[in-house]
């Protein structure tokens, strides 16, 4: 079992910066995140989850099947880009999961979509996008012509400046007006029935305390 000093230390500043969990929540999802890493990193403080383990839990507690997808999702939660998600980043990805609004999904939807870090997302990442998410059973050549026709479709719909690319502005100001625009060119966010299922078995323990 964790060090009850080592998580006092950890809760603190995490429940300071990440508003939307109870403290005896952030202690669930921290105690979690170590029995997932299995403290392979020796000293609490270097511990991460890499790549591959964090595309499993995508997987199999959030139901995220598509691996281009997780990848993003992963590059744009580790912040400090040292290729792992660390305990705060865990906690802090979690809080826009579990409970992001509206804008902190915004955002996260398109970090995802905007991989080369230009603050744009292009016509080529839009057709690669939609191509991975879309594949169908079909011939090349007839699948990319259906996939250029979707990306035309998509630009005239969101960008609203004509520059042949989406920036922040024009996919805030798309989604406002559509909801459903939201993951447009892939699930990047969990439904809500994972997200209730992770909390019901993550949070167990502070629902039974709160009812008692």
């Amino acid at each position: 079992n964790m060090n009850q000093r080592v998580l006092k230390k950890l809760v603190e500043p995490i429940s300071k910066t990440v508003k939307s969990f109870k403290r005896s929540e952030v202690e669930c999802l921290i105690r979690l995140f170590y029995s997932v890493v299995g403290r392979t990193g020796g000293k609490s403080g270097n511990t991460g989850l890499d790549r591959n383990k964090f595309r499993g839990i995508l997987n199999n507690i959030f139901g995220m099947t598509d691996d281009t997808l997780m990848d993003r999702v992963f590059s744009a939660l580790d912040k400090d880009n040292d290729n792992s998600i660390n305990v705060k980043e865990w906690v802090k990805g979690l809080s826009v999961f579990l409970r992001g609004t509206f804008e902190e999904k915004l955002k996260l939807c398109f970090e995802v979509y905007y991989l080369n870090g230009d603050g744009y997302i292009s016509r080529e990442e839009i057709f690669n996008m939609l191509k991975n998410s879309l594949y169908q059973q079909s011939s090349e050549e007839e699948n990319d012509e259906g996939v250029k026709e979707l990306v035309e479709i998509a630009l005239k719909k969101m960008d609203y400046d004509n520059d042949g690319k989406v920036s922040f502005a024009d996919f805030e100001k798309a989604v406002r007006e559509d909801r459903l625009l939201l993951e447009v060119f892939g699930p990047c966010l969990p439904t809500a029935q994972n997200c209730l299922h992770f909390e019901a078995l993550t949070f167990r323990d502070t629902l039974t305390s709160s009812f008692s």
